[in-house]
């Protein structure tokens, strides 16, 4: 069984860690996670979510077993701050065609893209204009996963009868990740460099507990005679159920984390039985973290 989060040393977490990195603009999402893995000295590291060579900021990094959480990301919402570059002056109802963009919108991935182009939804959380000068508008952008901004920025243009392309692009963004608590690869590095001579602090700053991935997740508590049953493949039957947080019901089988008391991560699942249920399966199987 793994340690509680608190009680994992810097030098253990890289093992089941993740670095919120502040991409760069330049290397490609795999190229900077491949630099991460071998700086942090892991077999293992993936990133959440692609961000294209020029664009920057948020990237979660998974390092080791935390690999297993990559769906998580999947799921959640990004946001972006975005430089709308416009052809022509900005119309007077410039907000209120933005405006009207937000909600489900209908998208084909570009041809330089790793899925298939086939048209699909995507949900705009919010689309809000933060400034505007001259011809470029500065946007945010809260929106669902596999939202491509690229062509939203051209679809904008068209409805403002200007035309427009996306300038700059920077993700504040990744639920349940944000800008706050960016670490660049200076700083990792560093970190790094200071914990080899006994200073580990920077490194625990860096490198956080990979639970801090899940927190948005609801949340099942199971005891710990569950969590090794978990450990063999068996599913979250009810009487090993503790208690649920952030969820009460079974409706379309959420994604739920599962802990034990201590706070230690055991698995991902569907919650598929009643929280109240008091026999049969609470929570099927997805990946095992332990």
């Amino acid at each position: 069984m793994r340690s509680p989060p608190d009680e994992r040393s810097p030098d253990d977490r890289p093992a089941f860690g993740v670095v919120n990195l502040d991409k760069p603009p330049g290397p490609s999402a795999h190229q900077v996670t491949g630099w991460v893995r071998d700086l942090v000295g892991v077999d293992r590291a993936a990133h959440a979510g692609t961000l294209d060579p020029k664009v920057t900021g948020c990237l979660p990094i998974l390092l080791g077993d935390a690999t297993r959480l990559a769906q998580v990301f999947l799921e959640g919402a990004k946001e972006y701050v975005a430089v709308l570059e416009l052809h022509g002056p900005a119309p007077d109802d410039l907000d209120a065609v933005l405006a009207a963009f937000e909600g489900a919108i209908h998208q084909k991935p570009p041809k330089k893209s790793a899925v298939a182009r086939r048209l699909r939804v995507r949900t705009i959380h919010a689309l809000d204009v933060l400034d505007v000068e001259e011809r470029r508008v500065l946007c945010r952008i809260r929106c669902e996963s596999g939202t491509y901004v690229r062509k939203l920025c051209h679809d904008l243009g068209l409805a403002l009868g200007t035309g427009a392309h996306m300038g700059d692009l920077r993700r504040v963004g990744t639920e349940p990740f944000d800008d706050t608590d960016l670490v660049s690869l200076h700083d990792l590095t560093d970190a790094l460099a200071f914990a080899e001579d006994g200073d580990t602090a920077p490194l625990a700053d860096a490198v956080q507990p990979a639970e801090r991935a899940l927190v948005h997740l609801p949340r099942v508590t199971i005891a710990p005679s569950a969590a090794r049953e978990v450990a063999e493949g068996a599913p979250v039957y009810a009487p090993g159920v503790l208690s649920i947080e952030g969820t009460s019901a079974a409706n379309d089988e959420p994604l739920v984390a599962c802990y034990t008391p201590d706070g230690a991560a055991v698995c991902l699942g569907r919650l598929v039985g009643e929280v109240d249920a008091e026999r049969g399966t609470v929570v099927d199987l997805e990946r095992v973290l332990i």
